[in-house]
């Protein structure tokens, strides 16, 4: 069974995600498209650099066509931001992106965007899941005769960029004189950041900007295991800064000047402050459920409205498209701002910290201290428990009568936006989610101090498992 999740379907390779589900996905999609008399012409089709992409999405195409729907095939392997950029520059019905994001090389997956480039709500993934149900249900072959006329192949490239020059201070970054390591980590952003920064006579080293389809074998998440290298070549050369996007160029990852991975809450919080501060950028500041209480603190100080919304960028997406937001993000290092795409832009998010360095004049290291100092300390981390049924079960009912205290931690406030969120105080708090797709509690924690965020983690991993 085709099934979409947070971010769309995702499945193994060649088990459960294979040409001939991909088929029928796509045409539960143009049914979808149908029934619903969407608005727009045609749909973008877009893939990033795993096995099989450019075929799976070749695929779609054909299906599509077949269709009578005008198929816009991207000539190689593009952002998931470009994807969104070009959906509605062209004013498409919508896009079809291959990625499995962050997932390890085994995995692909297929994410359906809206004409406005947002990921869809929860309301029609529900129907594309029907329509994708009832195409499966018959059995039947979706086999399809070439229609090449209504297949037309595109490269958005440039066009994104150009785009991007409209957000970014490319002059001050260039007049800084900064130096910067780029970590492509074999994924889309090749091609796109390095040349952004080249083009703008930026110094720039590049790793793995080529395409490997198993990543140089882990997964293409923008961790601080993952980005090793980075921070070697970052140290050993002495770059000012080192910027790394994930396997489809949505999220971001951030080394500073003493080699340490910054961690996306950070990174969120201080381009709060910077859009607002120093850009004087318009509306309140959002973030999930499951991302820092600094942005709250942050919001408080400036006097700007702070939206809190479920996990998935969906949610924030909705508050850009209505002008309500100068940035919102997501501790998973997703974000995006004002007047840009309702979608996670990890070129975008690692731009606009090179610009922050860049106007500002001070490093990265001394930008966050003066962040803790004015608004507070707040240490955050997320881990996720492996669960058997039974325990999955317990915990389940657990949460649905959340406790009055855990340890020697007095519960204040209780938030079920998503998952189970017990709140002690204005920084400290631990959330619970259990995951809809695999055995997972994921919980998350935050502390104003070191010490005190691993002992409510540790009391919340044994409550779970008591």
């Amino acid at each position: 069974m085709i099934k979409f999740g947070t971010s769309g379907w995702r499945g193994i390779i060649g088990e459960d995600f294979t040409f001939d589900n991909v088929r029928i996905a796509s045409q539960g999609i143009a049914n979808y498209l149908r029934k619903s008399s969407q608005k727009g012409r045609g749909v973008v089709i877009a893939y990033d650099t795993r096995f099989l992409s450019e075929k799976f999405a070749s695929e779609a195409a054909r299906i599509l066509a077949f269709n009578d729907i005008q198929a816009y095939l991207c000539t190689r392997d593009v952002p998931t931001p470009v994807a969104s950029f070009e959906t509605v520059r062209r004013k498409a019905m919508g896009a079809i992106n291959f990625t499995a994001s962050h997932n390890p090389p085994e995995y692909n997956g297929l994410k359906f965007s809206t004409s406005n480039g947002a990921p869809v709500l929860p309301e029609i993934t529900k129907q594309i899941e029907d329509e994708i149900n009832k195409v499966a249900a018959t059995g039947q072959r979706v086999d399809v005769y070439e229609k090449a006329e209504l297949i037309e192949e595109i490269d958005p490239k440039d066009r994104y960029l150009d785009g991007l020059k409209q957000k970014v201070d490319v002059d001050t970054i260039r007049k800084s004189g900064l130096r910067i390591a780029i970590d492509s980590l074999f994924g889309t952003s090749r091609d796109y950041l390095d040349y952004f920064l080249l083009e703008s006579g930026v110094e720039v080293k590049i790793i793995h900007n080529y395409r490997d389809p198993y990543f140089g074998g882990f997964s293409p998440e923008c961790n601080e295991k993952n980005l090793g290298e980075l921070r070697k070549v970052v140290t050993d050369e002495g770059f000012d800064l080192g910027l790394a996007t994930d396997g489809d160029a949505d999220r971001f990852g951030i080394i500073d000047d003493r080699n340490r991975f910054v961690s996306p809450n950070v990174i969120l919080s201080l381009l709060a402050i910077y859009l607002k501060r120093e850009r004087k950028i318009p509306g309140g500041l959002a973030r999930s459920v499951a991302t820092t209480h600094l942005i709250d603190a942050i919001a408080r100080k400036l006097d700007v409205e702070l939206h809190e919304t479920p996990v998935g960028f969906k949610y924030i997406g909705e508050l850009i498209l209505a002008d309500k937001i100068a940035m919102g993000g997501e501790e998973s290092a997703g974000m995006s701002m004002y007047r840009h795409l309702p979608e996670k832009d990890g070129i975008l998010a690692c731009l606009l910290v090179a610009e922050m360095v860049a106007h500002t004049g001070k490093k990265l290291n001394q930008l966050i201290e003066e962040m803790y100092e004015e608004f507070g300390y707040f240490y955050s981390k997320r881990i996720d428990m492996k669960l058997t049924p039974q325990l999955k079960e317990s915990l389940a009912e657990k949460l649905a009568n959340p406790p009055k205290s855990i340890d020697d931690f007095t519960v204040r406030e209780v938030n079920k936006t998503d998952g189970v969120k017990l709140i002690f105080d204005d920084s400290t708090w631990l959330l619970f989610r259990l995951s809809g797709t695999e055995p997972v509690a994921r919980i998350y924690a935050e502390a104003c101090s070191p010490k005190d965020l691993k002992h409510v983690l540790d009391a919340g991993k044994k409550w779970a498992l008591s």
